[in-house]
């Protein structure tokens, strides 16, 4: 995956997937998955080298939390994140509280805000690029 970190990104729209990897490849190593368990077998190879999962909400089969839930029982050292086309509701907020997500992101997203919440976990990790 080379020197950059690495990021996943979990989608089940493949546009959202595109923009997402367009807009931040230049600067991290973008992976992408366009399911929950998708998002799960490419943890299970590379959770090593990622240090940010972006996941959205609303998906088919798992939602972005539960595929969460699930990631985190193996890959507690990654930040997760959600993003939606929804606004905040209860169950993300309760998320958030509980440490299960650093961070919720409506889409469109803010990339500056994103940016910064990978800088972050950069340095709390003291990965270099």
């Amino acid at each position: 995956m080379g020197n950059k970190i690495s990021i996943l990104c979990v989608d089940d729209e493949e546009p959202n997937l595109f923009l997402f990897k367009v807009i931040f490849e230049k600067k991290y190593q973008v992976v992408t998955a366009i399911s929950g368990d998708e998002g799960l077998e490419i943890l299970e190879s590379d959770h090593n080298k990622i240090v940010a999962v972006f996941s959205d909400m609303r998906m088919p089969n798992m939602s972005g939390l539960e595929f969460i839930k699930k990631a985190r029982e193996e890959y507690k050292h990654i930040g997760y994140f959600i993003l939606s086309g929804y606004s905040l509701n209860n169950e993300i907020h309760e998320a958030v509280e509980d440490k299960l997500i650093r961070r919720f992101f409506t889409k469109p997203f803010d990339t500056d805000e994103i940016e910064n919440c990978i800088e972050e976990l950069r340095s709390e990790n003291k990965i270099r690029m």
